[in-house]
């Protein structure tokens, strides 16, 4: 149970730091990862039986991105105290660079392979965690992938492979809102799309861009107020359905409020654009979220479930899709006049 424990210590900070910022699909990732080690435990353990080398894989390919990074590290077990021995880069990193490559495959047609190189994080700091501080290794590649193709992570290492496949996650689009969004009726409207192909499980983000300036200041200050929707899973992977979601205008109001401060005398504030953006996480990455989620139960046997042989993690793919929408001009100006909070119509000379 110890040694389960500790490696599950190992990934779950690995995912916090790793895929911070990514919202819904990662942070859920972290309790996966955490359940999958506990499940498996036994209440008859030899802490310090004889040294084996697990190879913990996390990655998530997604075409039109600058860089793909990969993190492939390993669990670890020895005596003593295992956060001291978290700092020390030999307990988690493999020494040098491992065989990694990505293979792709379209029409049954094998693609160039990427061989993937390495990149060391040294901007940690020392409060964000114990855990691959101040370094932390990283596999990369800033090669295009092919939404069509199907790719395999090898990793080999001496004699030993790991191997994971997924296919691309394709575009979607977004059916509703058409040309801007309403948040000033009070029935309940719905942000509607397209499916992803090879995609299951949707999650949807509100993003509203606003302007703040303050007295005595001739610098405007660029705010956002961050609005995660909730998800949606599609029945099958094919692409073939329309999924919703739908929300109420005075929620907006209200979560602005929270994220904004509404005493402020004299701020000056401006409306900018509405920005949607909505993620598919690919069949493995979902079925992974949702076998290992959390349960209200304290006798459920917890499944296990990974994608990777010869190892543990999660190796998959995602596509997220973004358009930008203004507000209407009826949300706008109940904005302006129904409450207290500085916002003015921009004049645009």
């Amino acid at each position: 149970m110890q040694q389960a424990r500790l490696r599950s210590v190992k990934i779950v900070t690995f995912v916090i730091k790793f895929f911070k910022g990514m919202r819904f699909f990662y942070q859920l990732l972290i309790a996966a990862a955490m359940l999958i080690q506990l499940g498996s435990c036994s209440t008859d353990v030899d802490n310090y039986a004889d040294y084996k080398d697990i190879t913990i894989v996390y990655g998530l390919l997604e075409t039109n991105q600058d860089t793909t990074f990969i993190k492939i590290t390993k669990a670890f077990l020895g005596p003593g105290n295992a956060l001291l021995m978290a700092k020390e880069a030999d307990s988690s990193n493999y020494p040098g660079k491992l065989n990694a490559r990505l293979l792709g495959k379209k029409n049954n047609i094998d693609l160039p392979e990427i061989v993937l190189d390495t990149i060391t994080r040294r901007n940690k700091l020392a409060g964000d965690s114990i855990f691959y501080f101040p370094e932390q290794k990283l596999y990369y590649t800033t090669a295009s992938l092919d939404a069509a193709a199907t790719y395999t992570l090898r990793v080999e290492r001496d004699a030993h492979t790991v191997e994971a496949s997924t296919k691309m996650v394709q575009e979607f689009s977004i059916i509703q809102p058409t040309n801007r969004f309403n948040f000033a009726s009070t029935a309940s409207t719905s942000v509607k799309w397209r499916a992803a192909t090879n995609g299951k499980l949707h999650e949807v983000v509100v993003v509203f861009n606003f302007e703040e300036l303050w007295p005595g200041s001739s610098d405007t200050l660029k705010k956002t107020m961050v609005w995660n929707m909730g998800t949606a899973s599609a029945k099958t992977s094919n692409g073939d359905e329309d999924l919703e979601i739908t929300y109420s205008g005075e929620e907006f109001y209200s979560r602005l409020a929270g994220a904004i401060d509404v005493n402020a005398l004299n701020v000056r504030r401006f409306a900018g654009n509405v920005d949607l953006y909505i993620s598919s996480g690919g069949e493995d990455l979902t079925t992974y979220i949702e076998v290992n989620a959390p349960s209200n139960s304290i006798i459920q046997e917890v499944p296990q479930f990974t994608n990777i042989e010869n190892g543990a993690g999660i190796f998959s793919s995602r596509k997220t899709v973004k358009r930008s929408y203004k507000m209407t001009v009826q949300s706008e100006i109940k904005l302006v006049e129904s409450y207290p909070w500085g916002f003015e119509i921009k004049l645009i000379p």
